[in-house]
């Protein structure tokens, strides 16, 4: 007998496959996060604070800070941190707008190891929008498409544990946090730039990422309204290798296993999206057939 007869509790897929439970209710759950998000946040954090007897609003929280929001608990902050990437990947995203009887949201595409193929996107669409290939004369598009790919942005998805530097809670109190796993999608232009020499450096070496440990600060950028802008400063010590454990390898398959059911997730919607987006041609085109006057196709 080649079926499963066993019940095995410590192995729900075997086991979920084996009952017919394995896709019940994917279709209309949401994907969540269970990773912590890393992020640089670029605005002080104000508090009130007690000066010679009187309270004042006072920075708690300076600029250009690592933020690391763990999910469903505290955030933290930090002026710098040691990361261990574990892997990379790529995608587009861009950011829309909501209007009176719809919310803000993100248009995402699936997760790859580059940026050179289409890639399916949760509105039904592939690239966000962006047109497939290399755009040599970006001038000649018509001016809403340049609108259009201007609201696009590449991003680098980090994968890896981070340590932070003397964290932080909120409210400026200081607070103890072991390396924690995380996900940084890096989507500034010149942050994705400065990553890509991080691992364009352990290429060369002929390194793997979660040999080494990243020491990230940033850096303050002024804009024209006077107002700033931080970007993450990272230096790498190719001396000081880590030796790679049977933890690492587990979190490592943790993390391939995200990757794996976000892009489900995104594919799954691009399906349903995509099929509505037939439907409503399709409608359009009944309607079109149903307002033309017979006279007047005569």
């Amino acid at each position: 007998m080649n079926e499963i007869t066993t019940i095995d509790t410590n192995n729900y897929a075997a086991m979920a496959k084996a009952m017919g439970i394995a896709h019940e209710g994917t279709s209309a759950s949401k994907k969540s996060s269970t990773l912590a998000r890393l992020r640089i946040h670029h605005t002080p954090i104000m508090g009130v604070a007690e000066v010679n007897g009187k309270k004042a609003n006072v920075e708690v929280v300076e600029g250009g800070q690592y933020k690391l929001e763990i999910p469903d608990g505290p955030t933290y902050y930090a002026a710098s941190a040691h990361i261990r990437p574990y892997m990379q990947r790529f995608m587009y995203k861009r950011f829309v707008m909501g209007g009176a009887n719809s919310p803000n949201r993100y248009i995402k595409t699936v997760m790859a190891d580059n940026l050179n193929i289409d890639l399916k996107d949760n509105d039904g669409g592939f690239n966000c929008g962006k047109p497939a290939g290399y755009i040599q004369d970006f001038k000649s598009l018509p001016e809403k498409t340049q609108d259009l790919i201007k609201q696009i942005k590449r991003v680098r998805v980090l994968f890896g544990t981070v340590e932070l530097i003397n964290p932080t809670d909120d409210q400026g109190n200081a607070a103890e946090l072991d390396a924690t796993p995380f996900i940084w999608e890096v989507d500034n232009r010149d942050a994705f730039k400065g990553w890509g020499e991080v691992f364009a450096t352990f290429a060369k070496q002929k390194r793997l990422p979660i040999q080494h440990v990243v020491d990230a600060a940033t850096e303050e950028r002024k804009l024209p309204n006077g107002n700033s802008f931080f970007l993450p400063v990272s230096t790498v010590n190719l001396t000081q290798v880590v030796d790679i454990e049977q933890s690492d390898q587990a979190l490592f398959t943790d993390f391939m296993a995200w990757v794996e059911n976000y892009n489900e997730y995104i594919i799954n919607t691009y399906a349903t999206k995509a099929s509505s987006h037939d439907d409503e041609d399709d409608i359009a085109i009944t309607d079109g057939m149903i307002d033309v006057d017979e006279d007047e196709v005569a």
